[in-house]
């Protein structure tokens, strides 16, 4: 058995996966929006978990962000900056008073998914996060690819292909040319915006979509172009042999048959044969893949 922690923005998540992978119980708290009491609760979820059971538990816990392999702080985690540069495996460590394996949370969204989820047929398992940002993981062969600085699967801060370089070349803000600035539902909404002057949120310019509003679906049929050639650059570098959607804006999209069709256009030789499927977990496949890091990183 093993106890995964998801730490979120607003919310932690725990729950108690056994060995077979069957969840015996999961709960959630609010999430404070201060870092001591982060790992206070943390320790209190895991205080109170091992006293239910009467023995100790591996503990697995997914976050934003990514631990440098330099500092060993946070970084990256703009949408839960409590834990922004500190030092949160370490601290976690001293508070419970023994091993915590931490991860960024897409790359145990994707470990969940590759070892008895939508992708546990499939050797390289690419976890694609569409949300209010761009974000991956890499898992091949049912263990997480991290890479040197631990940035494997960070897909989102690429420049977008073609757009990327004329935004290299007149902005001196480089972000504004990465894929994320491109396809994330807080992109999509500011596009919008910026386009038709129409204040709406990404569902709900999906919404107008399928209604067949015409300057919804401009700017979704743009959407798909994007999403393709983003898409395209991780295949010619990894060939995945699936790609997993999570995140709230993968929730929307409906039309995977045609991006497939579209990223043909744009790998290495025409050819895709890759996989496109939503998670069979879903928003849970972060927690539970938590759990499974005191499995699968122990040895």
């Amino acid at each position: 058995m093993q106890i995964g922690i998801d730490v979120g923005a607003t919310k932690i998540e725990y729950i108690v996966l056994d060995d077979n992978g069957e969840e015996s119980g999961r709960s959630r708290i609010d999430c404070p929006q201060n870092y001591s009491s982060i790992i206070k609760s943390i320790k209190d979820i895991v205080s109170k978990i091992e006293n239910n059971l009467k023995k100790q538990l591996p503990i697995g816990v997914c976050h934003p962000g990514i631990h440098s392999t330099q500092t060993g702080l946070i970084k990256n985690s703009p949408n839960c900056n409590w834990i922004e540069n500190k030092p949160f495996q370490k601290d976690l460590r001293e508070a419970i008073g023994r091993e915590v394996f931490c991860e960024n949370d897409a790359n145990c969204f994707t470990l969940s998914e590759a070892i008895d989820g939508a992708g546990k047929h499939y050797k390289i398992v690419f976890g694609v996060i569409l949300g209010s940002g761009v974000g991956g993981g890499l898992v091949i062969d049912k263990k997480i690819v991290t890479g040197l600085h631990g940035i494997t699967g960070e897909w989102g801060h690429n420049q977008l292909p073609i757009i990327g370089k004329d935004k290299i070349i007149k902005k001196t803000n480089l972000r504004e040319g990465e894929i994320e600035n491109s396809i994330s539902g807080l992109s999509l909404a500011k596009n919008f915006k910026k386009i038709y002057n129409k204040d709406l949120t990404a569902r709900e310019i999906f919404k107008l979509y399928r209604n067949h509003d015409l300057d919804a679906e401009k700017i979704i049929d743009e959407f798909k172009d994007n999403l393709a050639m983003a898409i395209a650059s991780v295949v010619n570098i990894l060939d995945p042999d699936v790609f997993i959607f999570g995140g709230g804006l993968s929730n929307e999209i409906d039309f995977f048959d045609e991006i497939q069709l579209k990223v043909k256009k744009f790998v290495a030789g025409n050819e895709f044969e890759g996989t496109m499927l939503k998670p069979k977990f879903g928003d849970a496949s972060g927690v539970r893949g938590a759990a499974r890091l005191g499995r699968t990183m122990s040895y």
